[in-house]
């Protein structure tokens, strides 16, 4: 998969795994990794599929629509290629905190669907419900941030609500954030991801 690889100031943080947008790129994310945890190490990455000409993480059928085949088998390209990724780059691949927007935040979302343990924490903006009616693996303790739109027209607040209940449900400690400002991904918003990741990790170097 393409993607950058930024080699962190602060070995003891977690390494960021970036998921962009629909129509992003493995650069969108980065200002928002440097705001959320400074001086941690970044892997960011850029989605495989081309929808219309822009990059996504999984094939959908319509808008909120997703392809259930290809979401598999994606999800599972990220699960393997990040495994690659700390072998290549000597990450510790147990210690990783997911952060993605829109695209990016499903196909988080369909890993911890998926896969025990497939990362540390994860920071959603603006997720859905990746799929419905499977049992979600073991996440005692996981640590998940959502972010959401009150009036969000793509996400509703039934699909953060629904998300949250089936994450908290396989033991993950959910908070939401509620944010007024439809799909956007606001400054706002940010800093609220920004200090749930102190809450949890440890904050950033204060240089």
């Amino acid at each position: 998969m393409k993607h950058i690889y930024q080699q962190g100031s602060r070995p003891e943080a977690p390494t960021l795994v970036l998921f962009h947008g629909t129509g992003g790129t493995e650069h969108d994310l980065l200002g928002l990794a440097g705001r959320i945890a400074p001086g941690a190490a970044v892997l960011s990455l850029r989605g495989n599929v081309l929808e219309n000409g822009m990059p996504r993480f999984f094939r959908r059928l319509a808008e909120g629509v997703f392809d259930e085949e290809d979401l598999i088998f994606r999800t599972k390209e990220v699960y393997d290629f990040l495994d690659e990724a700390a072998a290549k780059y000597g990450f510790d691949r147990n210690h990783l905190v997911a952060v993605g927007y829109s695209n990016g935040a499903n196909i988080i979302g369909s890993l911890l669907f998926h896969y025990a343990r497939a990362f540390r924490g994860a920071i959603l903006h603006h997720p859905m419900v990746p799929r419905r009616g499977i049992e979600l693996p073991d996440a005692s303790g996981l640590p998940v941030f959502i972010g959401a739109g009150k009036n969000d027209p793509i996400c509703t607040p039934q699909e953060t609500e629904d998300l949250q209940a089936l994450l908290s449900g396989a033991g993950a400690d959910v908070t939401v954030h509620w944010e007024s400002y439809g799909h956007q991904l606001t400054p706002s918003e940010a800093a609220a991801a920004s200090g749930w990741f102190a809450e949890h990790f440890g904050g950033g170097d204060s240089r």
